[in-house]
């Protein structure tokens, strides 16, 4: 049975499985589903729309599947989807889909520290860590085992490779492909995430070939067309090179630079 708090008001359409907690002035809506052994914070609000799943840790003073901060919205019903074993701080804030995908997600074992916000239709994948403040504008992408530093704001549509990191306070306003490190004003490639990537028990082979891909596409004098054209070419059948190149082939906001191409268009003006 699920143990709620009598200062707490939970709608009773709402669905709580076994050995959910929901502590004092919690407010949670109709058509709201939380998994089993979930602790919902005190003064937390869930939307109708919620999904969230086993073993959640939702602290006090978070929001999740408030209507979207997007003009177009007219109130069409929407989700939001939070995986199992996912950490959620104080005054996190998730918004519900659009009608243009229906929903928002958050992955598995997931953590959203203090005050991050993760606006309308976004994805993100599961072993993600948002850092504080972390702004998550409509329709971005996150991949699985990315970090974002303190204080990152990223862009609309933006698509963040996985096992990337990203330095804090840095502006995110193009795509960030997978596997890299990422710092600067403008946001540029600073290399190979190769730390995270030993951590996670990548071989210095399959990081050896990422490093000559990124080097050929951040490093060298070829544009992206032909580094990518070069990499198909030079790494044919290789999972990494095919990973990357799509990424870059479906890009709609277009690739952060390299800081060579970078100093070359500095030059130029």
């Amino acid at each position: 049975m699920p143990k709620v708090h009598p200062n707490a008001l939970v709608s009773p359409k709402a669905k709580l499985a076994d050995n959910v907690i929901v502590d004092a002035f919690a407010v949670i809506d109709d058509d709201v589903e939380i998994g089993a052994g979930t602790w919902i914070g005190s003064s937390t609000r869930l939307f109708s729309g919620v999904r969230i799943g086993a073993n959640v840790k939702i602290s006090p003073m978070v929001s999740i599947g408030g209507e979207p901060q997007d003009k177009k919205f007219s109130g069409e019903p929407s989700n939001v989807f939070v995986g199992d074993h996912t950490q959620i701080r104080e005054f996190v804030t998730i918004n519900r889909g659009t009608s243009a995908t229906g929903k928002t997600s958050v992955g598995a074992n997931c953590l959203l520290m203090s005050y991050a916000h993760v606006a309308h239709d976004c994805v993100v994948g599961d072993q993600v860590i948002l850092s504080n403040a972390v702004q998550l504008a409509g329709h971005v992408h996150v991949g699985d085992f990315a970090i974002l530093g303190g204080m990152v704001p990223v862009h609309q549509f933006v698509h963040i490779g996985q096992h990337c990191m990203i330095g804090g306070a840095f502006r995110v306003p193009k795509d960030v492909p997978p596997y890299v490190l990422a710092a600067g004003h403008p946001l540029t490639f600073a290399g190979l995430n190769v730390i995270g990537l030993r951590r996670r028990g990548f071989t210095s082979e399959q990081i050896r070939t990422l490093k000559h891909i990124y080097k050929m596409l951040f490093v060298s004098t070829l544009n992206v067309s032909q580094a990518i054209e070069e990499i198909k070419k030079q790494f044919a059948g290789d999972p990494y090179a095919d990973e990357i190149s799509q990424f870059v082939d479906i890009s709609r906001r277009g690739l952060m630079p390299g800081r060579s191409r970078l100093r070359e268009e500095e030059e130029s003006l």
